[in-house]
């Protein structure tokens, strides 16, 4: 990689020891120049956190979404018959709706009392080398309140709070 900072620019995010800095990436990918954690060029400029101390984990996947609806059997039957999406482990309140040839899916649910739908539940997201208590141990180091959903994955609350679940490549259809 070169760096593309424009003349008398910060140099300080280029390749160092044969790895990129965490900004010079970020800012690369998205075509756009680095200055310290920043990415220039763009409006706003693009803050790029600073790294976690510690190994965060390789995303391979979205998993699947959940969301509650008003009517879950008419959004079934729309996915279904428009994207041809098969229908799996349907209970009469959800089910499952899995794009071919993949473990990723949806889950269209009905609603509780009191939720405006619609809404989106969460979102899971599955991880490359799923050790269930190496990732425990790393989302506790990190703060994150972990909650077991299953043995192959975990609840926890991004900065926005909103639900992210966390999964092993084994978390598919057919065993969730």
């Amino acid at each position: 990689l070169s760096n593309s900072l424009s003349p008398g620019a910060s140099t300080t995010n280029t390749v160092s020891s044969g790895t990129v800095h965490r900004a010079f990436a970020a800012c690369h990918s998205i075509g756009l120049p680095p200055i310290g954690r920043y990415c220039l060029g763009g409006p706003p400029a693009i803050r790029v956190p600073a790294p976690a101390a510690g190994k965060g984990f390789k995303t391979v996947a979205v998993n699947h979404i959940s969301y509650q609806v008003a009517d879950y059997a008419k959004t079934r039957d729309f996915y279904a018959d428009l994207l041809g999406l098969p229908v799996m482990k349907d209970t009469g309140s959800q089910c499952f709706l899995v794009l071919d040839g993949s473990n990723t899916f949806l889950i269209p649910r009905n609603a509780p009392a009191g939720v405006t739908p619609p809404r989106v539940d969460h979102i899971a997201l599955t991880i490359a080398d799923w050790d269930a208590k190496a990732v425990g141990r790393e989302l506790e180091r990190r703060g994150l309140k972990p909650e077991v959903d299953t043995e192959n994955s975990f609840h926890i609350e991004d900065p926005n709070g909103y639900d992210l679940q966390i999964c092993g490549e084994k978390m598919t259809p057919q065993t969730a």
